[in-house]
């Protein structure tokens, strides 16, 4: 029997999750007119939509990636944030698109956004799969945002609970019976 079947329920399936990042790739190309896409991707949960955005972007991009988190192994945002992998090139002068797995709290993201701007990116814009509203302590401008959801634990294309269900395709709700034993 599969675990995760009983583990986690799906909401949104790889076919939506799919067509949902063409959406995106196309405003992207739209909005960016000739310029060369930068893409931040913040690790590890936004790895896998960065690769597929970046592939649906049809033109030359750069890829950066950088470490932050609030996080840790919890559940919930410990409030505290802290750069786990900073960048190995600079931004200066670059438009810079961060991408991001899951707008929740804001105050990892507006910590964030506010250090790329100090570095001197010529502009900073936020695409993020999934944007967690019902959570914002700090307001935080998405750009390009795939799917609005509501205050659940969700787990897949590259969200986790504490390193694990990354891998699914798919994108799912964590049953709290999974996350309440740790």
């Amino acid at each position: 029997m599969d675990l995760t079947s009983t583990e986690v329920r799906p909401v949104f399936t790889a076919e939506a999750i799919a067509a949902r990042v063409s959406e995106l790739a196309a405003a992207i190309r739209r909005d960016s007119g000739n310029e060369e896409v930068f893409f931040l991707c913040i690790l590890k949960g936004a790895f896998m939509f960065m690769a597929d955005l970046s592939r649906a972007i049809d033109r030359h991009a750069r890829c950066e990636f950088i470490g932050i988190s609030s996080y840790g192994k919890e559940k919930s945002s410990s409030g505290e944030v802290r750069l786990t992998k900073d960048l190995d090139s600079s931004i200066e002068g670059a438009n810079v698109l961060v991408v991001e797995d899951i707008v929740d709290t804001g105050l990892t993201l507006s910590y964030l956004l506010a250090n790329l701007e100090s570095r001197g990116a010529a502009s900073v814009r936020l695409a993020a799969l999934l944007d967690k509203f019902e959570r914002r302590e700090r307001e935080v401008q998405i750009d390009y945002l795939g799917f609005k959801i509501p205050d659940e634990f969700v787990v897949g294309y590259g969200l986790d609970f504490a390193e694990r269900y990354r891998e699914l395709p798919y994108i799912g709700v964590l049953r709290p019976s999974v996350y309440s034993r740790v």
